[in-house]
């Protein structure tokens, strides 16, 4: 039985990128697509495709490196756990790397990037940084 499905999408996406994987398979959830949407739009991975399938949908993401095969994403930490929810108002968010990375949030306008976040004048539940 998993607890966070999150910190598993995560974890998976953090050992394939270790390891120099071009994909990650992992069950699919409305959540973990709208992460994978934001890592999409924010640069971090190539694409995302979900596959309908019995018993249940599973998300593809195609990692991204750079030209001589150095790695996109660096470190990919969950903030936000089950047991301590983390918090933060669109004032109050953070600056990850001086605008190079980003943080991932549930927001009541969706899953969105701190940068979106700050745009629409919105904040939720900090989900993970990514740089």
């Amino acid at each position: 039985m998993m607890t966070d499905p999150i910190a598993d999408m995560l974890t998976r996406i953090r050992n394939a990128n270790s390891i120099r994987k071009q994909t990650v398979v992992m069950p699919a959830s409305k959540i973990k697509v709208g992460i994978a949407e934001v890592l999409l739009t924010e640069g971090f991975i190539s694409k995302y495709e979900v596959v309908e399938s019995k018993p249940c949908s599973e998300l593809h993401v195609w990692l991204k490196y750079g030209p001589d095969g150095e790695m996109v994403i660096r470190t990919l930490d969950r903030v936000s756990k089950p047991g301590c929810r983390a918090y933060c108002g669109a004032s109050d968010l953070p600056h990850v790397l001086r605008g190079l990375g980003i943080y991932v949030l549930t927001t009541p306008k969706g899953v969105i990037s701190d940068r979106a976040a700050r745009r629409e004048n919105v904040g939720g539940e900090i989900l993970c940084k990514v740089c």
